[in-house]
């Protein structure tokens, strides 16, 4: 049966001893953050995370971002961080940035399909970071059904999530109400994933070159992107007006077997390229899906 503790105040140690008991034990707490509230299990008990999977009724597809109580922890769990995505998470940590990054290996857990990556934020709230000091890293998402909107208070949470969850930690109406903003650091260039709290505009007055989903093409790929036009024009090069009107010109039986001059354009040798960095943007965009998947 699930319980509901006051989680503000000062008469805190109640609701800890409860959360904490709860989060040893495997089961799914719900406590406030600065953005939404959201349902945690300890990120390092597979039947722990896959029991928050199930609650809201969601797959292994989407895994769960992971919160930390300090700064500090970020290299604990994630690896090769870039320095601009170091200066990101300095900045803006804690608070409403969800940064991706490459998961330690040696990391024992299961949070669901993440390719080897983890999408990490220190919380601006007091309360649950000295909780997530006391439990470790918990695996978070939004507090309510895969597909509804997230709760803004502890009563809208228990009204989705019912008795999948053991412990309701009240910290009263949140005031943010807008999901983190989710910046992939997985690359030399960090890209914007998606926009919350946090504007575009903020993070570059930090790290100038972020980069959004609009202008990814040219700057994750710019090599392999600036080819294909090229080529292309090259292709359209092969086809000149004055090679298209020969017959027209002059019908003479001389002119007209120069068919086989005109076949280069039917085997178009140089528009082959042009399908490989199709093949290229297709992978971008699978990790696009990817990275989106951690969080509502």
């Amino acid at each position: 049966m699930s319980e509901r503790f006051d989680f503000t105040g000062d008469e805190l140690a109640p609701a800890y001893r409860a959360a904490v008991d709860a989060i040893e034990a495997g089961d799914l707490v719900v406590l406030p953050t600065d953005t939404v509230y959201g349902i945690a299990a300890d990120a390092f008990k597979a039947d722990a995370v896959q029991r928050l999977l199930d609650a809201k009724g969601r797959g292994r597809d989407m895994p769960p971002p992971v919160l930390i109580s300090v700064v500090e922890s970020l290299d604990a769990l994630a690896t090769d961080v870039p320095d601009n995505g170091r200066k990101l998470c300095q900045e803006f940590w804690p608070g409403p940035l969800t940064v991706i990054c490459h998961a330690q290996s040696s990391l024992m857990w299961d949070l669901g399909e993440t390719q080897g990556t983890v999408a990490l934020r220190v919380p601006d709230h007091e309360n649950t970071r000295e909780l997530l000091s006391r439990t470790g890293p918990l695996a978070v998402s939004s507090a309510n059904k895969s597909g509804r909107p997230a709760a803004l208070d502890v009563y809208d949470a228990e009204d989705q999530l019912a008795e999948s969850v053991a412990v309701y930690l009240d910290g009263g109406a949140v005031t943010g109400g807008e999901p983190s903003t989710i910046v992939d650091i997985t690359g030399d260039t960090p890209r914007v994933v998606r926009v919350g709290a946090l504007s575009v505009e903020q993070l570059r007055a930090v790290v100038p070159e972020v980069a959004t989903e609009d202008d990814k093409p040219t700057d994750t790929q710019p090599a392999a992107e600036a080819q294909p036009a090229d080529e292309e024009k090259a292709a359209d090069e092969t086809k000149p007006v004055d090679e298209a009107k020969p017959a027209d010109e002059a019908r003479p039986v001389e002119e007209a077997e120069p068919a086989d001059e005109a076949k280069p354009v039917e085997e178009k040798p140089d528009e082959k390229p042009t399908d490989e960095p199709v093949q290229a943007s297709k992978k971008d965009e699978d990790k696009t899906d990817s990275d989106v998947r951690p969080a509502d």
